[in-house]
């Protein structure tokens, strides 16, 4: 039993052409800055045939995992044709207490990348609130920030509490917490379709922002043999685990203790019998076996096995 699921679109101002031309995404018109590829978030819920995806887990729990928990993952398609904000995320506890909301941690999946293209991630040095206040104050944050050039293949872990920005040029697969809490403390100075300045959200980033040195928890593995092609664990915490598939064949699993997502980003094939190309994304339940065939870069996303606890 496998869904096609349907992406919801968002526009903002950084946002660009790339997922039309990639994926075939229609935003009537409009430019794309994020397609919402897996979400029960009441913000942008997918579609999955007749309903929701957020109405078919409510009546069918136990397709999350064996316990019927909370589905705990929003995956989304990211084309920043310009540069995001300098931002960061709560963690579960700070959001639910004040947002209502999940916390954010994130991975960060460089599908493509233009020549330069880079990401700011956590602080190159160790600072402290004082200083980090300063710097927003004179629009020099960005001096702080750990620069990082990427490419395709490419995979970043982002905890909560991690200030980071997205870089023009990318395109980004991101699988993140169910959750649509940011706090943005630098904005370029730039304005909304209305000539506003973008709200900041400076003191409550203060409150949540880890201060020390950034340190990469991603632990990427090496590309493995696979029936049917080669796999490799891109990152795994207490809230996701995520595997690229290169797809050169027929791949078989199954959903044990988990659901599967499946997002396609390149190449086409079969699913189940289905036909898939790049950019269509799957739902698969717990409990349940999948079969792919063709040839295709696939991520896969689940909580298979991982050791849930508070963010470290």
């Amino acid at each position: 039993m496998v869904w096609k699921l349907s992406p919801i679109c968002k526009e903002y101002l950084w946002g660009g052409t790339r997922l039309q031309t990639l994926f075939g995404r229609d935003n009537h018109g409009k430019k794309i800055a994020e397609s919402w590829e897996v979400s029960i978030h009441p913000d942008g819920v997918c579609g999955c045939g007749r309903e929701t995806l957020a109405e078919v887990l409510a009546a069918h729990p136990q397709w999350v995992d064996r316990a019927c928990s909370p589905f705990p993952v929003l995956v989304k398609l990211i084309d920043a044709d310009r540069d995001l904000s300098v931002q960061v995320h709560p963690d579960d506890a700070f959001a639910r207490a004040n947002e209502g909301d999940n916390g954010k941690t994130e991975m960060w999946y460089v599908v493509e990348a233009q020549k330069g293209a880079g990401i700011y991630c956590g602080f190159s040095r160790d600072t402290d609130r004082r200083e980090f206040l300063r710097k927003v104050r004179e629009g020099t944050v960005q001096e702080l920030l750990r620069f990082v050039p990427v490419q395709a293949g490419d995979c970043f872990l982002i905890r909560a509490g991690t200030v980071h920005s997205i870089g023009a040029g990318c395109l980004i697969c991101e699988v993140q917490q169910s959750s649509n809490v940011s706090y943005r403390v630098y904005d370029y100075n730039r304005r909304n379709a209305k000539g506003e300045l973008r709200q900041l959200h400076v003191e409550k980033a203060a409150q949540v922002v880890r201060y020390e040195q950034f340190r990469d928890e991603t632990q990427s593995g090496a590309f493995l043999p696979v029936q049917g092609g080669t796999m490799r664990l891109l990152t795994q915490c207490e809230y996701f685990r995520c595997r690229r598939l290169c797809l050169a064949g027929t791949y078989a699993e199954s959903a044990r203790n988990s659901f599967r997502t499946l997002n396609v980003l390149a190449g086409e094939g079969e699913i189940c019998g289905q036909p898939f190309r790049a950019g269509d994304s799957f739902f698969v339940p717990c409990g349940a076996r999948f079969r792919v065939t063709g040839n295709a870069d696939i991520l896969l996303t689940d909580t298979e096995n991982i050791r849930r606890g508070a963010e470290k």
